[in-house]
């Protein structure tokens, strides 16, 4: 440490001859870095993000025209760059276990808690669709297509196996819609079209996580029989089924004890985040879908905790989880920037330009496919038009950015992760800025600004009790049937226990 001194010296004779003895100097000020050195470089970070956010609101028509994850990792580039020239060296990275455990656990709580849930319930069965078989096409697809262009290059792609094939479409199909949701947002496009695409990004996630992690696995085999896949497949069904009870079971516990914080309202809102977290850890803890709890216990426990808390407790709660989500995507997109800056790279023209092509033509021909098998099924078919948005919203982001970083060491990682970053940077500003202009084009349907009546939301609720009386009557299990009998089932679990929240949710519904 530097630091200025004020001291007396004293001496002594010895000898005939003076020595000088310099006693312990007394410090008058000091700087120690290194002691606050991690605390001070994360609130650095984050007055940055915050910082370039802030300007971009300010900076005129340039947000109107570029989406604020482009201008973000534009800025994380040039952060990256003056490091990189300053110092001689990779700028700082953003670890996979920073991404995983704080960085993306608030951004899904957020997109959970503030889930339309009407919607989200009345298009469940088209969002699985989207998100479990569309994954899987696009995974399977995407993999099996590179190591076909692994094959026929095999001079210089020729050490890369099918299951690194695989773990990498796995991963490159993870799709990152942020920049999308903010322009229908922006736009207010249909209803159906942006809970389509918000759900289906949502649980899309989940999905590409648990598939990396099953080839990430089988890698590690010293071979695959089809005893090995059989497991494989069933170990998916019990890390998605895992999560989701993990989640129900915190939803529903926080769900109880914001009823009894009528006498400690300052710290009700803390045991939404706790909650939240604590499913989120336990099931990464147990190798199940921490995204898949985290979704699941913010929409169980909203409604209650809603109900029980209250408003200025309830606001505190809204506006924290905007702030903690809206930080974390601001560093994510940064750091995607700074990162981009180092000494990693591997570059091959067939391998980059055949996986940025077979993600838009896999997932093209997967929204067609499955949408026509759907529309078969639904009352309010998914139109062409909304096709085409759906296809062109994949946007890629941190999820593969993160998971590419992980694969063990080989030949060909570097190759892995430069093609990574070229497709996000592609999808994220190719795709991401012509969106806006394709949805006025396309004059994408638009959702109705008003807010519904008291005689449309009687109508509405009427209809609904309605159908599900007919259905309980012809014995047809569909969705207003199960419906119902969620609502019932949710209610008999709250009589006792929540009567504030018996009442509230008895109105709404």
């Amino acid at each position: 440490p530097v630091h200025i001194s004020s001291c007396m010296s004293c001496g002594q004779v010895v000898d005939g001859s003076l020595s000088v003895d310099l006693p312990m100097a007394l410090r008058v000020f000091s700087v120690d870095y290194h002691h606050v050195q991690a605390p001070f470089e994360i609130v650095l970070w984050i007055m940055l993000a915050s910082l370039a956010k802030l300007g971009f609101h300010w900076s005129g028509r340039v947000p109107a025209v570029v989406p604020e994850s482009c201008l973000l990792i534009m800025v994380g580039l040039l952060v990256g760059g003056v490091i990189y020239g300053v110092r001689h060296s990779a700028p700082p990275t953003l670890s996979a276990d920073a991404f995983f455990l704080f960085l993306l656990p608030p951004i899904v709580l957020d997109a959970g808690y503030f889930l339309p849930g009407r919607l989200f319930f009345e298009n469940l069965g088209t969002i699985l669709w989207y998100a479990v078989l569309g994954t899987l096409w696009n995974v399977l697809g995407i993999g099996l297509s590179l190591y076909g262009v692994c094959l026929l290059a095999q001079s210089s792609l020729g050490d890369v196996s099918l299951l690194h094939c695989l773990l990498f479409g796995s991963l490159i199909a993870a799709v990152d819609p942020v920049a999308v949701l903010s322009v229908f947002q922006e736009m207010h496009v249909n209803e159906q079209l942006h809970i389509l695409v918000f759900g289906e990004s949502l649980l899309n996630d989940a999905v590409t996580v648990v598939l990396y992690k099953l080839f990430e696995s089988f890698l590690r085999l010293p071979s695959v029989s089809g005893v090995d896949v059989l497991l494989g497949g069933c170990r998916v069904v019990v890390v998605g089924l895992g999560g989701l009870f993990v989640g129900l079971f915190f939803g529903l516990v926080a769900a109880l004890t914001s009823r009894f914080t009528s006498r400690a309202q300052v710290i009700a809102p803390l045991f939404v985040f706790l909650y939240s977290y604590l499913s989120y850890l336990t099931s990464e803890m147990l190798h199940l879908s921490g995204i898949m709890a985290i979704v699941t216990c913010a929409v169980t426990m909203k409604q209650y905790v809603e109900a029980n808390v209250s408003e200025r407790s309830k606001t505190s709660i809204q506006y924290f989880l905007k702030m903690w989500s809206s930080v974390s995507e601001t560093l994510i997109f940064i750091f995607l920037g700074v990162s981009t800056i180092q000494d990693v790279h591997m570059w091959s023209w067939p391998f980059v330009c055949s996986t940025l092509l077979l993600c838009l033509v896999w997932r093209a021909t997967g929204v067609l496919l499955l949408t026509a098998v759907v529309n078969k099924l639904r009352r309010n078919a998914v139109t062409f038009r909304d096709q085409f948005i759906i296809a062109y919203g994949g946007l890629r982001g941190a999820i593969c950015f993160s998971l590419v970083f992980l694969i063990d060491d080989f030949p060909k990682k570097r190759l892995f992760i430069t093609t990574t970053i070229v497709v996000i940077l592609f999808t994220v500003f190719v795709q991401g800025m012509t969106i806006k202009p394709l949805v006025e084009l396309l004059d994408v349907k638009r959702k109705k600004r008003a807010l519904p009546t008291v005689s449309e939301e009687i109508h509405s609720r009427l209809i609904d009790h309605l159908l599900a009386g007919i259905e309980d009557v012809v014995g047809y299990w569909g969705q207003h049937y199960w419906k119902d009998k969620l609502v019932l089932f949710i209610l008999y679990l709250f009589t006792l226990s929540s009567p504030s929240a018996f009442v509230s949710h008895k109105n709404k519904t």
